[in-house]
C-alpha cells in the first residue's frame, strides 16, 4: 500500500495578482493577446511533410522576463504532450476537444526575472482514440505578460529513440512507449542543454476552429511515493522480444525455480485504480531493459498487462532501454491500473532503485462533501463512490481510466453528475461534457453518445442529455446552459419526431442502450426507449417554459402525453392479460414507468413488489442466479449498479428506504469483496474495476439520508428539505454548493422525533416538503424536529 502525497507541483502555488505569461507551443506572434483567445497561426510542428504515426518531437523555447511575474502557461496539442519549465515538470495535456471547438489549458506560475526555458515533448499518434480524432500534428505554447505575448525562441528535434507503432495499448487508446533512451539527447529538458543544432519549427497544417480557454480548473498532478509490496529475481521464459509483448511480460518466471536470475522485479499497490505514470530513478548498467506494466486487479497474484473488453489486442505496458548510470524513467502518457510491476532485465547486483513514485492525473482533490450514518459499511460505500468518481475524472468525466478513457455521455447524464454534486462544488466537467456532446452531434442533429474521440451515437443517451441539461440547471442555477444548448436540443429531438408512429417511437435513431443485460420488449417498439423519450419531452417542455417559449413547451408536452397514452395502454393491456402480467413488462420498463407516473395508483403496490422481487432474484442477492459475464450475456434475470440510479429513487420515495439500504449492503458490499476499493462496472469481476456510474449509493445517501435536495432552478441557494432515512438512527455530513460554500447537516432520533440541525456558511432557503409552499430563509443555523421517533422511520 502506498502513502499518498496529495500536493500540486511546486510551480502551481501562485498568487492571484501580478503579470501573466502565456505559453502556447507554436510560432511566436508579437502583440496584444485578448484574454481567453489564441490565434491558430501559433500552431507549430517540426515540418510540413507527411507524418509517420507514433512519433515524438521535442521542442525547446527560450524567453525572458524583465521582472518577477506571475505567468500563465497556455497549452494545446493534437496529441499527448508534457511541458517542463526550467527543468521542472509543470503540465500535460491536451484537454480533449472537438475539432471545431478546440480549447487550451491554462496554468499560472510565479517566475523570477531573467531567462527561462520551456521544454515540450509532443506525441503524434496518427490514430483516432477515445480522447481525440486523428488530425495533422501540432502543438501550441505561448507566454503572455500584461496582455502582450512574450517572444519565445523555439527550436525542435525528432526524438529518434522511440520505435514507432510497436503495439497499440488497445483499439481505444494510443501506442505503448518502446524507447531506447541511449538514443535520446541527454538532459534535453534542462535549461543548460545545447540545442544549437536543432531547427526552428514551421507553421502546422492543422485546420481547427477558433481556440478558446477551457473553462476548467487545472488538472492535478498528484505525486504518490510508493513502496514495493513484493519483489524478487526474474527469468525469461518466452521469446522472441516482439513476438507477443504482454505474454512475454506475464510469463516471466518471478519465482525463478531452477532458472538463473536474469533481472529483478518489484510490484506495487496504488491503493485504488488510478490514471497515473511511474516516475522512478534507478541506477542501472547501460543496455538494461526496464518494463512497467499495469492492471486493475491481479491475475493469479500477478500483473496481467491485458485490458479486458478492449474489442481487440491490448498491451498495458511501456518498455525502455537504459542509458546507463542514474536515470529517471517517466513515461509520457499515463495509463490506468491499481497494481504495477517494474521488470528490470540486467545483472541483479547492478540494479539499484533510487526513488520510486507515481504521478496521478486527477481533476479532483479530497472530497468537499462528507457522509456518515453510524453504519461503517454504508459509510465505506459512500466514500468508495467518491473515490471511483475521482479515478474517472481528468479533463473529462470518463467511463474508466484503463480501458478507454472515453467521455461517454451516459456517464455524465446519469450517476456522474449527481455524485459530482454531493462531493464537489466544481461541476464544470459535467457542463463541458454536455456541451461537447452537443458540439459532436451527428449530421442530422443527434447528440453524441461518445465524444470527442470516437464518436458513437446512442438514442437513449441523446434523450437523457435533455434531462441532464435541465438537471444541471437545477444543481447550479446555470440558466445560460439552457440558452446555449437550446438549438442543439431542438435538432436532437427533431431526429426522434420523424420516428413517431401509431405505436410510439420506432427504432432507428441510434444504439438503443437501456442497460447491460437488457432484453428488449416484444412488439413493434422498444417500451423502455419510449419511456426515455417521454421523459425527455416532458423535461424539454419545462426547458422551453424557462426560456419563455410557451408554444414550444405546449407542443412538446402534448407529444409526451400522446406517447404516454400509447405506452400506458400497452402496459395496462399486459397487466390485464393473466398470461403476461408484470414479468412480460419486465424490470426496466416497470422502473421507468413508475418514475414517470404511468403506473396507476391501484397498480403501484404490485409494481413496487415486482421490482423488489426481481432484484432479490438476481445476483448478487442470489448466488445461483445468472451472471452478467460479458456485454452480450443478456438475460431478463439481471440487475446492474448503473440502473439502480433509476430503480432505487421510486422505491425510496414510496417508503422502501430500508429495502434500498439492504441492497447497498448486500450488492455493493459484495462488490467491495476481494479488497476492491473502486466500483466494478457491473456485478461481475470480469468487467472493468473502476466505473463511476456504479456509484449511485453515494448521491442517494447524501440526498435522502441528509435530506437536502438542491433546487437552484427555484432560486440560488434553494433546497428542498425531504429526509427519508429509513430506520437509520443518525446521520451527518456536508453538502458542497456550486459557489464554493457548504452546508453541514446532523440529525439523530430521539423519543419525540428526529432532531435535525443544519449549518450553512451563507444564506440558504429551505422548501419544507411537509407544508405546501412554505419557504424558510436560513442564515447560519437551522434546527427543527421532524416526524420519526426512535425506532421508527419516515
Amino acid at each position: 500500500m502506498m502513502r499518498e502525497e496529495a500536493r500540486m507541483c511546486r510551480l502551481d502555488r501562485v498568487s492571484r495578482h501580478g503579470l501573466s505569461v502565456l505559453c502556447v507551443v507554436g510560432t511566436t506572434v508579437m502583440g496584444n493577446v485578448a484574454a481567453g483567445e489564441v490565434v491558430s497561426d501559433a500552431l507549430m510542428w517540426i515540418d510540413a511533410g507527411e507524418q509517420t504515426p507514433d512519433t515524438y518531437v521535442a521542442f525547446r523555447g527560450r524567453f525572458a522576463l524583465e521582472r518577477d511575474a506571475e505567468v500563465e502557461l497556455r497549452t494545446l496539442g493534437s496529441g499527448w504532450y508534457v511541458v517542463w519549465l526550467d527543468g521542472e515538470y509543470v503540465e500535460e495535456g491536451p484537454a480533449r476537444y472537438p475539432l471545431r471547438h478546440p480549447e487550451y489549458e491554462s496554468r499560472r506560475i510565479r517566475l523570477a526575472a531573467g531567462g527561462h526555458v520551456l521544454a515540450v515533448q509532443a506525441h503524434h499518434l496518427g490514430v483516432t482514440t477515445r480522447m481525440l480524432v486523428d488530425m495533422p500534428p501540432f502543438v501550441l505554447c505561448q507566454v503572455i505578460v500584461e496582455g502582450k505575448e512574450v517572444p519565445v525562441q523555439w527550436k525542435c528535434s525528432r526524438l529518434g529513440g522511440y520505435h514507432s507503432q510497436v503495439r497499440r495499448i488497445n483499439p481505444q487508446l494510443g501506442w505503448i512507449e518502446w524507447c531506447d533512451t541511449r538514443q535520446l539527447p541527454d538532459r534535453w529538458r534542462m535549461p543548460g542543454f545545447d540545442d544549437a543544432a536543432w531547427t526552428p519549427p514551421v507553421a502546422a497544417k492543422t485546420k481547427i476552429g477558433p481556440i478558446r480557454r477551457a473553462d476548467l480548473a487545472p488538472v492535478r498532478h498528484i505525486t504518490h511515493a510508493v513502496k514495493a509490496i513484493a519483489e524478487g529475481p526474474l527469468a525469461e521464459t518466452f521469446g522472441y522480444e516482439l513476438d507477443d509483448i504482454p505474454a512475454r511480460f506475464f510469463l516471466r518466471d518471478l519465482a525463478r525455480g531452477d532458472l538463473p536470475a536474469q533481472g529483478v522485479w518489484r510490484r506495487y499497490d496504488l491503493g485504488r485504480v488510478r490514471l497515473a505514470r511511474p516516475r522512478f530513478v534507478m541506477d542501472l548498467p547501460a543496455g538494461a531493459i526496464v518494463e512497467f506494466a499495469y492492471c486493475e486487479a491481479l491475475a493469479q497474484g500477478r500483473i496481467s498487462p491485458y485490458i479486458t473488453l478492449s474489442a481487440g489486442a491490448s498491451c498495458n505496458l511501456d518498455h525502455y532501454v537504459a542509458r546507463g548510470g542514474e536515470q529517471e524513467f517517466f513515461p509520457l502518457t499515463p495509463k490506468g491500473g491499481r497494481f504495477a510491476e517494474v521488470h528490470v532485465l540486467a545483472d541483479p547486483n547492478r540494479v539499484k532503485f533510487v526513488r520510486e513514485g507515481f504521478v496521478e492525473r486527477c481533476y479532483y482533490d479530497a472530497p468537499q462533501g462528507a457522509f456518515t450514518c453510524g453504519d461503517p459499511l454504508l459509510d465505506r460505500i459512500w466514500l468508495t463512490g467518491v473515490e471511483t468518481h475521482r479515478g474517472c475524472a481528468e479533463d473529462a468525466l470518463i467511463d474508466n481510466p484503463t480501458r478507454e478513457r472515453g467521455q461517454w455521455t451516459g456517464d455524465v447524464v446519469s450517476v456522474g453528475m449527481d455524485i459530482n454534486a454531493v462531493a464537489y462544488s466544481d461541476l464544470r466537467l459535467c457542463r463541458r461534457g454536455l456541451v461537447q456532446s452537443a458540439y459532436s452531434a451527428r449530421e442530422d442533429g443527434l447528440i453524441a453518445g461518445l465524444c470527442p474521440g470516437g464518436p458513437a451515437f446512442l438514442s437513449t443517451y441523446a434523450l437523457q442529455w435533455i434531462n441532464a441539461c435541465v438537471h444541471y440547471w437545477e444543481l447550479t442555477g446555470d440558466r445560460a446552459l439552457l440558452e446555449e444548448m437550446y438549438p442543439y436540443a431542438v435538432r436532437n429531438l427533431a431526429v426522434f419526431e420523424k420516428l413517431v408512429g401509431d405505436d410510439g417511437l420506432k427504432d432507428g435513431a441510434g444504439w438503443a442502450f437501456v442497460d447491460w443485460g437488457y432484453v428488449r420488449s416484444e412488439g413493434p417498439t422498444d417500451v423502455a426507449v419510449n419511456l426515455h423519450f417521454i421523459s425527455a419531452r416532458r423535461e424539454f417542455a419545462r426547458w422551453c417554459t424557462v426560456l419563455g417559449r410557451n408554444d414550444e413547451a405546449a407542443r412538446h408536452a402534448k407529444l409526451a402525453e400522446r406517447i404516454g397514452s400509447i405506452i400506458g395502454d400497452r402496459l395496462r393491456g399486459a397487466l390485464a392479460d393473466a398470461k403476461k402480467g408484470w414479468p412480460s413488462i419486465g424490470y426496466h420498463v416497470a422502473v421507468l414507468a413508475l418514475r414517470l407516473g404511468l403506473i396507476g395508483k391501484k397498480d403501484e403496490p404490485d409494481c413496487v413488489g415486482f421490482i423488489k422481487s426481481h432484484i432479490l432474484d438476481c445476483f448478487p442477492n442470489r448466488a445461483d442466479a445468472p451472471r452478467l459475464s460479458a456485454p452480450d450475456a443478456n438475460n431478463r434475470r439481471l440487475i446492474t449498479p448503473y440502473f439502480a440510479h433509476y430503480a432505487f429513487v421510486p422505491l425510496i420515495e414510496r417508503g422502501e428506504m430500508d429495502f434500498v439500504l439492504d441492497q447497498y449492503r448486500t450488492c455493493w458490499g459484495w462488490a467491495l469483496g476481494g479488497g476492491r476499493t473502486t466500483w466494478i462496472e457491473v456485478f461481475d469481476t470480469r468487467w472493468s474495476h473502476c466505473h463511476q456510474w456504479a456509484g449511485c449509493p453515494t448521491w442517494q445517501l447524501s440526498r435522502y439520508v441528509l435530506g437536502l435536495h438542491t433546487r437552484f432552478d427555484l432560486g440560488m441557494n434553494h433546497f428542498v428539505l425531504s429526509l427519508i432515512p429509513g430506520s437509520l438512527r443518525e446521520g451527518r455530513g456536508t453538502l458542497p454548493m456550486p459557489d464554493g460554500g457548504s452546508i453541514r447537516v446532523e440529525w439523530s432520533r430521539k423519543d419525540d422525533g428526529i432532531h435535525y440541525t443544519l449549518v450553512a456558511d451563507r444564506p440558504v432557503w429551505l422548501h419544507l416538503g411537509d407544508e405546501a409552499g412554505k419557504i424558510e430563509a436560513v442564515s447560519g443555523r437551522y434546527e427543527t424536529v421532524l416526524p420519526g421517533a426512535a425506532g421508527g422511520k419516515k
